[in-house]
């Protein structure tokens, strides 16, 4: 009797398991929704498709599911390859105990498979497609060797056809996505509830969430748009050194002169900011010592479209309670 009771209880204690197992398994929706926003900012900054960076992500990890992933952040399966001076793994892969790349978060490893992208000589042919031919990007990569695997363009092109990741290449993808798939959480939902009506000054450090690293530089998203914030002594020859990017180039981003200069604190864009909000909030209420220039910052709206939307003039004061449409 007792030796029927034990086997019961081990046999519950498996499905039991087994179901904690399942659950904690991570969709592939879930993942677009956990990084599609990376993927389409490196997307504008790099020109990859940000529908083959998520399909890559989802098949080489198997969503964050594969144990190389969840052992080392790798989500592109990139092995070491000699220039690598990095943490290292070892997985079987085409041959026993491989060397692959090692990061201290899924973020680097999205950094650093864009750098390898656009880095690597053997895929430069792949740049001359545009950032939507997505089945272009595939056959080069498979061209280009990226993988072994002989249908592995086809694996690719599947996995965006059968999700709609192609949306994701489009003018406003992240929306047209989420539409999509009827999705209402979003990266920036927090960021909306709790500034939408406030009439406290916003503190951007109440929302500020570090996604990379940069010689030294904290790297920030807003609206999918990445930024730093500048540090004492700071000009946007630094910055733009830093960066790889000219000053007048990083002027533009940020909408300001040529003679315009840093202070320390300052957002500043290291790429071309959005033509409009990109999340949910249709509004900003004005708070004190505001003007369309901070507002336009702070939400990383490009100053000439934030003008246009309110049918404004530049260099319009706008007041305490004033309404600012965002899109």
């Amino acid at each position: 009797m007792k030796r029927s009771v034990l086997i019961l209880l081990f046999a519950l204690a498996g499905v039991v398991s087994v179901s904690a197992a399942a659950k904690e398994r991570q969709t592939r929706e879930e993942y677009v929704e956990k990084y599609k926003a990376i993927a389409i900012a490196h997307m504008e900054r790099y020109g990859i498709p940000a529908s083959i960076t998520m399909a890559q992500g989802i098949l080489e990890s198997d969503s964050g599911n594969s144990h190389l992933s969840k052992s080392s952040n790798n989500h592109f399966g990139i092995k070491c390859k000699k220039s690598w001076t990095g943490d290292k793994v070892y997985h079987d892969d085409d041959a026993k105990g491989e060397c692959f790349r090692a990061y201290p978060s899924v973020e680097a490893s999205y950094q650093d498979h864009a750098d390898f992208l656009d880095q690597s000589p053997r895929y430069d042919s792949l740049f001359i497609y545009q950032s939507d031919d997505y089945r272009s990007w595939a056959r080069g990569l498979k061209a280009a060797g990226y993988a072994t695997a002989p249908d592995y363009a086809e694996r690719l092109v599947k996995i965006i056809e059968s999700m709609k990741l192609y949306l994701l290449d489009k003018e406003n993808g992240g929306k047209m996505y989420s539409a999509a798939k009827n999705a209402t959480a979003n990266t920036e939902a927090w960021f909306e509830s709790n500034i939408a009506t406030s009439d406290e000054q916003i503190n951007p450090n109440a929302f500020r969430v570090t996604v990379n690293s940069h010689k030294g530089y904290g790297v920030y998203r807003t609206n999918h748009t990445f930024y730093v914030v500048a540090k004492e002594g700071d000009t946007f020859e630094s910055v733009g050194n830093a960066f790889d990017i000219s000053p007048k180039m990083l002027r533009k981003f940020n909408d300001v002169a040529k003679d315009a200069t840093l202070a320390k604190g300052n957002i500043v864009y290291i790429e071309r900011k959005k033509t409009q909000w990109q999340g949910n909030m249709m509004q900003h209420k004005v708070v004190r010592d505001e003007n369309l220039y901070s507002i336009s910052q702070s939400y990383g709206i490009r100053l000439k479209s934030l003008i246009k939307l309110n049918n404004m003039r530049a260099g319009e004061d706008v007041k305490k309670g004033d309404i600012i449409r965002l899109k």
